[in-house]
């Protein structure tokens, strides 16, 4: 059955106008009905006592993601807090300075026993590898040697680094300078911020060979202390360094005291040593007896063990270390 074209197009029209009509119904008399996706954001009090919800603006698809954003920006800010407050108390805090010392040589047991105060661990002197630590004023050490103690297994926590060394025959310079070429590569990789060495120098003060690693010359040593007396002593970068105490053959250790430091000496100082042929102990007692000064100082060299030790140097390193 075919439709007339009148027909069909006032069967359109109709239909265009109905829902033109039900659209608009709907528009202005029809009560909103709250989507599932609305969020009822407060309540407020109907003009008849019952409770009339408000609904909020249109849905917003972007809402989650909002809430996700503000919530990283406030945790942000929380966290940035904490870290201001955590900076605020560490500079309120002093601060500490971490030094170890690698004693590579008998006199760095001199060094951290006798001078510094410090203990050992094992006590056991012929142990393979033996570490102390001690707090001295902002100062916080930790000492290792022995002959476990070797190159690239040291436990690296430091600022500063000292450096016990032996440079009194070639076969000692060799093996010494093996450990300056070490620490040199911790200096240029910035694991290392400085360097002291303390050396047992030669006994004909034939040191040069450190002298490359000085950071007067270029190097990366910023302070020298020299066992034996050297032409480099400047009391800046180079100090003169006692020969201390033969610990290796089991020396007593001699706490200084007050009654060492302020009372009177009837000598003006004090030579007690093993000698022998050829040696700067040797020609010593030879200066000391020429020029009339064995009157004066008390010697003995005969002895069975070694000490060349000024007490007093020893308690100005204790309290120039606790007023650092």
């Amino acid at each position: 059955m075919k439709i007339p074209k009148r027909k069909l197009f006032l069967l359109i029209i109709f239909a265009y106008v109905a829902f033109s009509l039900y659209a608009a119904y709907n528009v202005f008399f029809s009560t909103k009905a709250i989507s599932r996706v609305h969020r009822v954001v407060n309540k407020d009090t109907a003009p008849d006592g019952g409770a009339a919800p408000v609904v909020a603006d249109e849905w917003n698809p972007w809402e989650n993601e909002q809430v996700d954003y503000n919530s990283a920006l406030n945790r942000n800010r929380e966290a940035f807090k904490q870290y201001l407050d955590k900076n605020k108390i560490n500079k309120n805090k002093p601060k500490r300075y971490k030094v170890q010392v690698w004693g590579k040589a008998a006199i760095g047991l001199y060094l951290w026993e006798h001078v510094l105060e410090g203990s050992l661990n094992p006590t056991d002197k012929i142990a393979q590898w033996r570490e102390g630590e001690l707090q001295c004023g902002k100062v916080d050490y930790s000492f290792y040697t022995g002959p476990a103690v070797v190159q690239g297994h040291v436990p690296l926590d430091m600022n500063s680094l000292v450096l016990v060394l032996n440079g009194r025959e070639q076969q000692k310079v060799s093996y010494s300078t093996r450990w300056l070429e070490h620490v040199q590569a911790l200096v240029h990789s910035r694991t290392v911020s400085h360097v002291a060495v303390v050396l047992l120098g030669n006994e004909q003060c034939n040191n040069d060979w450190i002298g490359p690693y000085l950071k007067r010359n270029g190097g990366f040593v910023d302070l020298l202390f020299v066992v034996y007396d050297s032409p480099w002593v400047n009391d800046k970068d180079v100090f003169q360094w006692p020969l201390g105490v033969a610990t290796y053959r089991q020396f007593p250790l001699v706490r200084p005291n007050a009654q060492l430091i302020t009372s009177n000496r009837p000598y003006s100082c004090n030579f007690l040593g093993t000698v022998y042929k050829n040696s700067s102990r040797e020609t010593l007692l030879q200066v000391l007896s020429e020029s009339g000064l064995d009157k004066e100082c008390i010697t003995s060299e005969n002895l069975q063990h070694m000490l060349l030790c000024c007490h007093v140097l020893c308690q100005d390193l204790k309290l120039l270390c606790e007023s650092v």
